[in-house]
């Protein structure tokens, strides 16, 4: 819903709310709030999630790395979604296809 209605902010605060009640995140949480930084070319917010990802030994799937792929690309950081991509290609994290 955060992610239809351009909240990203609202997505985040979800997240950390979650997290404090002790709700366990899963990929699907957090690609959820990664697509709602998408929508409004937020990369900044959604690189620390990808951090928080891996921190919390949270799969990364490929729905996960294609909305932070295109969050950095519409936020105007073409040479940081590339890195991604690359990460995501040659992760130690199972990438689902």
């Amino acid at each position: 819903a955060c992610e239809k209605g351009g909240e990203w902010h609202q997505a985040l605060r979800l997240l950390v709310e979650m997290a404090s009640a002790r709700v366990e995140l899963d990929t699907i949480t957090f690609s959820a709030a990664v697509s709602a930084c998408e929508k409004n070319g937020r990369c900044g917010q959604a690189l620390p999630l990808l951090e928080q990802l891996a921190s919390a030994r949270v799969l990364l799937n490929t729905i996960t790395y294609h909305a932070a792929v295109s969050t950095c690309e519409k936020g105007g950081q073409s040479e940081t979604a590339l890195r991604l991509w690359c990460k995501c290609l040659g992760s130690m994290f199972r990438v689902d296809g």
